[in-house]
């Protein structure tokens, strides 16, 4: 499928597929996106010392990176699992222009570290943050109550509406321990509603710039 690199309306970057219209991140802003979304949405929610993460859809990684350095603000702990069923290639990757956008360059080596390390296996991005990249099928995850935080970032429902089923949060909840959260930018009555039939209590969000709403599930 062809591939092309995309300034974003933030001035960050993001991967483009024509043949779907698709793209790894809003047109509207990658960043902003991200920050929005993951971060004052979910992440902030935890002060507790040591989180775990699972994001759905690694892409290009700008979730993970973005967590790092707010967790590096913070000093928290973070055991981040990123699961991508095709991974972005690492000359891909590196095109991004997130150190940049984001006036990260003491880190570069840290977001290179993240795509440059094997698949599949825990490796130790530093002191405080370890990173395993599970190239795997979303419909694959068996998780038990590993997880503090969900950031659920798939492709959307238009393109691959087989990620946002029952099924599929069904595997989120189960994944998640009790009290943790999953946040996503989608808010599709399908998808509100796919969350909430597999336990999740549902609410919803203002979005990210240029999109109206997002959601929000909490496994009580």
């Amino acid at each position: 499928m062809k591939r092309e690199i995309l300034t974003t309306q933030d001035g960050s970057t993001t991967i483009h597929l024509p043949d779907w219209d698709e793209s790894y991140h809003s047109k509207h802003g990658a960043i902003q996106e991200a920050y929005h979304v993951f971060i004052k949405s979910g992440f902030s929610l935890f002060n507790s010392k040591s989180i775990s993460i699972l994001e759905i859809g690694f892409g290009t990684g700008l979730n993970a990176f973005i967590t790092y350095l707010e967790a590096e603000k913070a000093s928290l702990a973070i055991d981040y699992v990123g699961v991508e069923a095709y991974p972005v290639q690492l000359e891909e990757a590196l095109q991004m222009n997130y150190v940049s956008e984001l006036n990260a360059s003491n880190e570069k080596a840290i977001f290179s570290k993240m795509h440059e390390g094997s698949w599949n296996e825990k490796h130790t991005i530093s002191n405080t943050f370890s990173l395993t990249k599970r190239q795997q099928f979303f419909q694959d995850i068996n998780d038990i109550e590993q997880f503090d935080l969900i950031y659920f970032d798939a492709f959307g429902f238009r393109v691959q509406p087989e990620l946002w089923s029952l099924e599929i949060f069904q595997k989120m909840f189960t994944s998640l321990k009790s009290g943790g959260v999953l946040v996503t930018y989608a808010c599709r009555t399908s998808i509100k509603n796919a969350m909430k039939d597999s336990g999740f209590s549902v609410e919803k969000l203002p979005g990210a710039p240029g999109k109206r709403e997002m959601l929000r599930g909490i496994k009580k």
